[in-house]
């Protein structure tokens, strides 16, 4: 069976299934190959535990789940025109949406249909909480931390939910859109005091601009290199 032809089984499973559970505001996406369900936060749990149990779907797997930070979708810093790329400096306000500023992504695969699937789903700016997953596919307890640590999205249930990447005592979360490139706080050992110590940045910040050759008059027409100075006195010797 083809990949098309598997994928077609697998989205009429899935509409047959939300009719029969008469589950509503699940949305489809079909691209490149994966399907990716939009499921609201409300019926987010019984969606997955119908994914986990439900027997034409199975996906007994869980392969990673990460946090996203919507607030900058579609912008970017790069531009290209005819002079190469750049980088400007020019930054608007920083607005996200509050409605669907962070979403929490899911991959899934079916060992015993060879099934995947893409879950995703859209949290607030203030409070992005959802519900752990864990008591379903156990492999999910550290993801779900790593998505804590680094978007701040809290995972409602959670056994452990701890930093796993950053410190215990680090402030914010790195992978937020408005997260300062250089930190909020730098840290070194202080042989005096023999322990490490933290201490605010003090790193200035700055905008990197592409290295790009825009003109270079070594390919117009008619020219040719000075000729040093020396070679110049002999010959005229």
């Amino acid at each position: 069976m083809s990949l098309e032809q598997r994928l077609d089984d697998l989205v009429d499973e899935l509409e047959e299934a939300f009719e029969d559970q008469e589950v509503e505001g699940v949305g489809f996406h079909r691209a490149r190959g994966e399907v990716t369900l939009t499921v609201p936060r409300e019926i987010f749990k019984s969606v997955m535990a119908l994914l986990r149990k439900g027997k034409p779907f199975q996906f007994d797997t869980l392969i990673d789940v990460c946090g996203v930070d919507l607030s900058a979708y579609g912008q970017s810093e790069w531009s290209t025109g005819n002079s190469g790329f750049s980088r400007g400096a020019e930054r608007g306000a920083f607005s996200p949406e509050p409605e669907n500023r962070f979403a929490s992504v899911y991959h899934l695969l079916s060992t015993i249909h060879n099934h995947r699937v893409r879950v995703k789903t859209l949290l607030d700016s203030d409070k992005p909480i959802i519900d752990t997953v864990v008591d379903l596919w156990s492999a999910a307890n550290w993801f779900e931390r790593e998505s804590f640590d680094l978007f701040g999205i809290l995972y409602k249930g959670h056994p452990d939910l701890r930093r796993v990447l950053t410190d215990y005592g680090f402030i914010g979360h790195p992978f937020r859109k408005d997260f300062p490139l250089e930190g909020t706080v730098e840290m070194r050992y202080d042989p005096e005091q023999k322990r490490v110590v933290y201490e605010p940045v003090s790193i200035e910040p700055r905008t990197l601009v592409a290295r790009v050759i825009r003109e270079d008059s070594r390919y117009e027409e008619g020219w040719k290199p000075e000729e040093p100075e020396g070679e110049e006195e002999e010959a005229a010797g």
